[in-house]
């Protein structure tokens, strides 16, 4: 899955292969993880400690020991490893300001405009998190996490910013890519210069929940895996917010409820081929597409109490509609075959909030100094 491009011609998060009711007291409170990501404990069990310096940050989240590591203040990794100039090119001309791109994995060859550039170092070469961590605090500016294969991760109360926002392939905020029980919580998103969160399901995550987040796409520049998506503010994107699938043969299976989709430009959630997607009493508002409508994803999103019913036998209850507002339509969003894939617990008790109730819900809760 991938979550998102910033305003403008470019993308968003991207997850390669996640009746009125009050959201669970626990949910309110982000003491105890939910959804796929239940039972997630982090550094539990381990010390409690505040790092120094960026760098005995970095060697903190590297090992594998038990550790609930607490930011007091800002972690600035802009300038630890330095600048480099390398080839890059000009995809784009759609606005004064608009995003270059750094040449990534050869990404540049069939762009005609060449261009030499120079960039920061570190949001380039991400942070690699070892097992049973917790991360809960302030900001992390230029320092991109990268879980690889890693287990039982909390990040939470966190705020990723800064990271060649100027530039495509310029850094992703944290990658997901082969882990298990990681739970994102509470955390604020913004200047990132390619994706907010990416999970690369060529090695498949599972048991991840992504809630309560801020994902702020505003900028000067041009704009197998097993989740839960809930809570969050996706704000000022224009594209992939988020992206699910991508991939031929491979599934990602993703439950997105009670989230506030909010002045949207391009497109939000884009189910491709291998999305396994239960989309469901979220609140849309000012976003001219909805879905892009891939006749090769899979996804329900119900919006009458016709689709509601239709969960009944396959999830043991009614889901909840979507509410959209001046807003584009939900495209080939009825593929109830899905459902078959959401029989965990914590979705079919889930509690899920009507639409109405979430815009209001999710403004007071989402993002930074509200756990």
């Amino acid at each position: 899955m991938a979550l998102t491009e910033p305003e403008s011609c470019i993308l968003f998060i991207v997850f390669y292969s996640f009746s009125t009711n009050s959201p669970p007291p626990s949910c309110a409170l982000a003491a105890t993880a939910f959804g796929w990501a239940t039972g997630t404990t982090g550094g539990a069990g381990g010390v409690e400690a505040i790092p120094s310096s960026p760098q005995q940050l970095k060697q903190w989240l590297e090992d594998s020991t038990p550790l609930v590591i607490i930011l007091d203040k800002t972690y600035d990794f802009t300038d630890t490893e330095g600048s480099a100039t390398g080839p890059g090119c000009k995809p784009w001309s759609c606005s004064p300001n608009v995003q270059f791109a750094l040449n990534g994995p050869d990404w540049c060859a069939s762009t005609p405009t060449k261009a030499t550039f120079t960039y920061k170092v570190a949001p380039t070469v991400p942070i690699q998190l070892g097992s049973n961590k917790t991360l809960r605090g302030k900001e992390v500016q230029a320092g991109c996490l990268r879980i690889l294969g890693a287990t039982n991760i909390i990040i939470q109360n966190v705020r990723f910013s800064d990271m060649n926002q100027q530039y495509v392939w310029g850094g992703d905020a944290l990658t997901l890519h082969g882990g298990s029980k990681i739970w994102i919580d509470h955390n604020y998103f913004k200047d990132v210069g390619r994706q907010f969160i990416v999970s690369e399901g060529f090695n498949p995550t599972t048991q991840v929940t992504i809630s309560n987040n801020y994902f702020d796409g505003r900028a000067p520049f041009c704009d197998g895996d097993t989740m839960t998506f809930a809570y969050n503010y996706v704000y000022h994107a224009s594209g992939r917010a988020p992206k699910v699938g991508g991939t031929d043969g491979l599934a990602q299976t993703v439950h997105m409820y009670n989230n506030y989709f909010h002045d949207i430009s391009g497109h939000a959630l884009d189910a491709a081929v291998g999305s396994r997607v239960l989309f469901e009493g979220n609140y849309i508002e000012s976003v001219k597409t909805p879905t892009l409508g891939d006749p090769k994803g899979a996804l329900f999103a119900p919006t009458s109490a016709s689709m509601n019913a239709q969960c009944a036998s396959a999830i043991g209850r009614n889901c909840v509609s979507n509410t959209l507002v001046s807003s584009g339509s939900l495209i080939n969003a009825a593929k109830s075959g899905v459902l078959g894939d959401f029989k965990k617990s914590f979705v079919t008790s889930n509690k899920v909030m009507d639409a109405s109730a979430v815009k209001s819900y999710v403004l007071a809760n989402a993002g930074l100094g509200k756990i």
